[in-house]
């Protein structure tokens, strides 16, 4: 389920062509009809993803190397004895070659085979060779349900090393056999430049896969997909995306660290483009490009918030906390206005909603920062702390933190049961429990986030909490110390699991490894 490279082509020219069985590759490359062939044809240049998995659908989504259509077969058997062909999209250079597809009609609680390829446009029916994928479709009915989350790849420099295994918690999470994968953001890092090495504290060094891409921030549009191609390059995450569903939000690390409006580049030499606004237009389009989503109509085109029904037991709700958001501040105004927003009031209102109508017994939130964590970032012009995410420390609900007190508020007021936070961004695992008897803002229910991450990263943490909306740390694991790589071990993902009789809700935090660290079950209230 690699994608298609020359030497995939190869090995199947010689399977195809009646030579000899001892025939070896490096004799095939010499022989022009071959390569000619091979150059005639599109390229799979990525792979597959699967994505946004809904009842009776899933997007389909491939890159190629030319103007090409994608075209997708879908089989209940893995040899395609019977199979359906749906014709999509031409892939075009204005969308870097990337296209995907709405399958629709799907059967439910199925294994399903797929395998895309692409139809060259200016050489009549000339194919791609076909690069194969497979996943089960979204229940109807109960039954038990499994889903995976963490965020943060290729981070802090850390990118793909081969002599280490390449993105190693990718696989740990395939080999778990998900129902689909939540990342909760920071899915490229576009402001930290890989090297081809980097010197660890213990004097050995890690050895990087790099591109051209990975050379500088990214700044132009090319060098943001750049970094979406440099992550698709790793076998374990092509090999993961052809098993596993995917479910994207996006953070800051897309676009630079702790972006917002507010954000100033004129003394940062490593930027020649200054505009944030430039910036984060040019990394959303990337993003909307290379994330395996549904995307919405031209009214709504950058709309990254959303709800992925998944049976009658989970309702995932996946929030974006960048694109609405006021500029990053002290964080204490006293009233809400633009200045205090993080989710804004159209997505807040949308999360309300949703959380009302579902009918589902489970609702996880998805979210891509922590609720009662500090993040800074940096001091403003009068030296007081600034921060990237909700808490501003200590004390009565202000500034961002406004809006989640409307939140707990209104999901208290509704009765709405059953929610479940989880969240990535700090480059450590916890499970916190926010318990109003401890809390300075106290009308609200007490309920469950779990931390996880990073997936292929640098490791940081714990960072310190805020008391307004009561968290206790019920468990937490770090590193000793600050930026360690991955070979360290703090790598980190959870895993929930949903019982379709008794409906528990039980969340694991795991290690790169897929040691368990901490196991927690809730049963559901009626």
């Amino acid at each position: 389920m690699r994608s298609c490279s020359r030497r995939d082509f190869l090995r199947a020219a010689v399977a195809s062509s009646g030579w000899a069985a001892g025939t070896s590759l490096a004799a095939v490359q010499l022989a022009p009809a071959i390569v000619t062939a091979e150059r005639m044809r599109p390229q799979v240049s990525c792979g597959i993803q699967i994505g946004d998995v809904l009842p009776g659908r899933a997007m389909i989504w491939s890159r190629t190397d030319r103007p090409a259509r994608l075209v997708v077969e879908r089989s209940f058997d893995e040899d395609f004895r019977t199979s359906m062909r749906v014709r999509g999209p031409v892939a075009a250079e204005a969308n870097d070659f990337t296209a995907r597809l709405d399958l629709t009609g799907l059967p439910a609680d199925r294994e399903l085979f797929v395998r895309v390829l692409f139809e060259d446009v200016s050489r009549g029916r000339t194919t791609s060779m076909p690069i194969a994928g497979r996943f089960r479709t979204a229940p109807r009915e109960r039954r038990n349900v499994r889903f995976v989350w963490s965020a943060d790849t290729a981070g802090q420099g850390y990118g793909s090393n081969p002599e280490w295994g390449g993105m190693r918690t990718y696989e740990t999470m395939r080999l778990a056999r998900p129902d689909f994968f939540v990342h909760c953001g920071d899915t490229i890092y576009a402001d930290g430049p890989i090297a081809a090495t980097q010197t660890l504290p213990d004097g050995t060094i890690w050895k990087n896969r790099v591109t051209e891409e990975t050379a500088k921030v990214a700044e132009s549009l090319r060098e943001f997909r750049g970094r979406y191609r440099y992550n698709l390059g790793d076998d374990n995450v092509r090999r993961f995306a052809a098993e596993i569903p995917q479910v994207w939000q996006w953070d800051d690390h897309e676009v630079l660290n702790n972006w917002s409006t507010s954000t100033d580049l004129s003394d940062d030499s490593r930027y020649s483009e200054k505009n944030i606004n430039v910036l984060s237009e040019r990394a959303l389009r990337a993003f909307l490009e290379y994330a395996p989503m549904r995307l919405y109509g031209a009214g709504d085109a950058s709309r990254v918030y959303r709800r992925i029904p998944y049976g009658p037991l989970l309702d995932v709700l996946m929030l974006d906390e960048r694109s609405y958001r006021g500029p990053n501040s002290y964080n204490r105004q006293p009233q809400p206005g633009r200045d205090a927003w993080f989710l804004g009031p159209r997505q807040l209102a949308w999360l309300k909603q949703t959380l009302r109508s579902s009918k589902a017994l489970w609702k996880v939130v998805s979210s891509d920062m922590p609720i009662g964590l500090q993040v800074p970032d940096g001091q403003d012009a009068e030296q007081r702390p600034k921060f990237d995410a909700v808490a501003n420390g200590d004390g009565p609900p202000l500034g961002r933190e406004l809006e989640y007190a409307d939140l707990f508020r209104f999901i208290k007021q509704e009765r709405i049961r059953n929610v479940v936070w989880i969240t990535g961004d700090v480059h450590y695992t916890a499970a916190h429990y926010y318990d109003p008897a401890r809390a300075r803002f106290q009308d609200f229910d007490p309920f469950w986030e779990f931390v996880s991450g990073p997936i292929n990263a640098g490791s940081f943490g714990p960072n310190p909490l805020d008391d307004t909306f009561g968290p206790q740390v019920m468990f937490q694991q770090a590193p000793p110390m600050p930026n360690a790589p991955p070979s360290a071990g703090f790598q980190f993902f959870g895993q929930v699991d949903l019982d379709g009789r008794s409906g528990e809700l039980t969340v694991t935090l795991k290690n790169v490894a897929g040691e368990s660290l901490f196991v927690k079950t809730l049963a559901p209230a009626r």
